[in-house]
């Protein structure tokens, strides 16, 4: 019997658990098994260069995020200062306009670069971590629920992965955001990453690079898994959707395309539900011997909103190009890239979908 309306709708909301008991059936002998079928939000090729997962596979995926991340985090260097300084020191920087005014007025424009070196290290190694990571751990996972379960709790899967990723990628960014915040922050403390470096550490000790990493985790992590949660689901969606065709009749820019648009949107609710860490982060870095309590006390339930609009632009972009950049580098390399995922033919039987 086929479900009912109210049930099929119900199974269509994207963040939604599976809401079905499987029933045991008896499956036809087959003379040879059919393979696993993986998750991947992306498009197939043709004359695809390694196989799903294979070794060359994970490197390529994780030079991928090296390129994506580093280059498109250097690339907004400039409203990123802004940001963190409105974050904290709000009186002086009013606006994204007043701020980046008083930036140049006062550093000239070579001012709106402080930074880039650790931002450029920090994000390049955050991304091998993030994007490399996530694929891993998709993988893993994927492997240890089935093929059935990996398609009911693929929302669920994508969180998992990507928090799983993450937690690893924001130990190697710490070092070089504090010291990223505090070039930033903290003028006339230091101007390059060489002399800012040797200085945190003979005032704090080690500790002061990682100081950071549990408020960076409270950031990244839900930001993160929000990026490619909602990115996978919204590319599905798009395809059923919106795109008039199938995509396996879309060409490689028009996939990219899509790839851009999926990214876009995620990128807005990324920045929504980690902006408040953000600003304590922010805050964390430029004072000495604070705790993310202090700072979050200090800053109020409004404090920690300050910058928001300028980080949902930066953020918003920065996640657009991130996608847009990763899904090109599997293209060049001719990496696998499968399909948005399918109900299995087994799990329809199940479900009474198929005869």
């Amino acid at each position: 019997m086929y479900p009912s309306t109210l049930t099929t709708l119900a199974r269509g909301n994207p963040f939604s658990a599976p809401l079905f008991s499987l029933q045991k059936t008896v499956e036809p002998e087959t003379s040879s098994p059919v393979p696993k079928r993986r998750l991947a939000a992306a498009a197939v090729a043709e004359g695809d260069s390694c196989e799903f997962g294979s070794q060359k596979y994970l490197i390529l995926c994780g030079f991928g995020g090296i390129v994506s991340c580093g280059t498109t985090h250097t690339a907004v260097v400039p409203l990123d200062l802004v940001k963190c300084r409105m974050q904290v020191d709000p009186a002086k920087y009013k606006s994204i306009f007043n701020g980046f005014s008083v930036t140049i007025r006062e550093d000239g424009m070579r001012g709106l670069a402080k930074g880039w070196a650790p931002t450029f290290i920090g994000y390049s190694m955050q991304g091998l971590c993030k994007f490399g990571f996530y694929e891993v751990f998709k993988i893993w996972y994927s492997d240890l629920l089935g093929e059935e379960n990996t398609y009911l709790w693929r929302t669920s899967l994508y969180l998992a992965a990507s928090a799983s990723a993450e937690f690893f990628a924001d130990m190697a960014l710490a070092p070089m955001e504090a010291c990223k915040v505090r070039i930033q922050t903290q003028p006339g403390y230091a101007n390059t990453l060489r002399e800012c470096a040797p200085k945190m550490y003979a005032e704090e000790g080690l500790w002061a690079f990682y100081k950071g990493v549990v408020p960076l985790w409270m950031r990244q992590i839900p930001y993160t898994m929000m990026k490619f949660a909602c990115f996978e689901r919204t590319v599905e969606l798009l395809y059923k959707h919106v795109v008039p065709k199938p995509r396996s009749e879309c060409s490689k820019s028009e996939q990219l395309v899509v790839t851009f648009t999926a990214g876009y949107i995620a990128g807005v609710f990324c920045a929504i539900v980690s902006h408040p860490a953000d600003s304590v982060v922010s805050v964390l870095n430029k004072e000495k011997g604070s705790t993310a309590v202090q700072v979050l006390k200090k800053l109020g339930p409004k404090g920690v909103w300050k910058g928001l609009v300028a980080r949902i632009i930066m953020i918003g972009t920065l996640t657009a190009l991130q996608w847009f950049i990763y899904d090109s580098v599997k293209v060049y390399f001719r990496l696998p890239r499968p399909p948005p995922p399918e109900m299995p033919e087994s799990l329809k039987k199940k479900l009474g979908l198929t005869e």
